[in-house]
């Protein structure tokens, strides 16, 4: 028997779709049989909402069906965290099958990644990007390599005091040693949004650079869309 794949699609996968659509993943790769994504992330719809979904009947494990008696009748039932609000998935159900401008809002959710945030943020000085929000409109900020005294966790924490939850982390295994910010574009933040956190962004990195006695070169004030 060969091998078979779960794929665990996260925010990526409604985005992916819709920015890439000649990316061959999922379903169109026979070895997928099941495909878990979280709609609250990229999906347009209610928080707390996410689903799988498996390529045939056959391929749904034996072990997720319970079978109840209900009303004098077998009724077999498959959920993963037993009763649950439905209006989630009717939502996300509507907004598929009326194609609510996916294409799009991910487009315009990229342009601002891309040209809105990360490379104007790389431009204020001790911030270098590692990523770009080209792939899917998430990117990864660390500090250059000569930058020394503070952290991309001091700059969290400061940015934190603005009123912002810029998540950061440091990398995987082999790459403990890097420490970025990550941030995630998603619906409802708008250019006037952007240019708010790139302002508070530089305020951020002001202030760790004076104590240093450097001054990092202002962003560009023109919103890139």
């Amino acid at each position: 028997m060969g091998h078979h794949f779960h794929i665990d699609a996260a925010g990526g996968g409604l985005v992916a779709p819709f920015l890439h659509p000649d990316l061959k993943w999922g379903f169109r790769l026979p070895l997928v049989k099941s495909i878990n994504a979280s709609g609250h992330i990229y999906g347009l719809v209610y928080p707390d909402v996410g689903w799988v979904v498996w390529r045939s009947h056959e391929d749904l494990p034996g072990d997720l069906v319970f079978h109840v008696n209900y009303l004098g009748g077998d009724m077999p039932i498959f959920t993963l965290n037993f009763s649950r609000p439905g209006n989630q998935v009717v939502g996300q159900y509507y907004n598929f099958v009326r194609r609510a401008g996916y294409v799009q809002i991910m487009e315009a959710l990229r342009d601002t990644a891309m040209g809105g945030l990360s490379s104007r943020v790389a431009g204020i000085g001790p911030f270098e990007r590692v990523s770009d929000g080209s792939a899917i409109p998430v990117f990864a900020l660390k500090l250059k390599d000569e930058v020394s005294g503070y952290s991309v966790f001091d700059i969290s924490d400061k940015l934190r005091q603005f009123g912002w939850q810029v998540p950061d982390c440091a990398m995987p295994k082999r790459a403990e040693d890097v420490a970025v910010l990550r941030i995630a574009v998603r619906e409802g933040f708008s250019a006037d949004m952007a240019d708010m956190l790139l302002a508070d962004f530089t305020k951020a990195a002001h202030f760790f650079e004076g104590l240093s006695g450097n001054a990092p070169k202002p962003p560009e004030k023109q919103f890139v869309h």
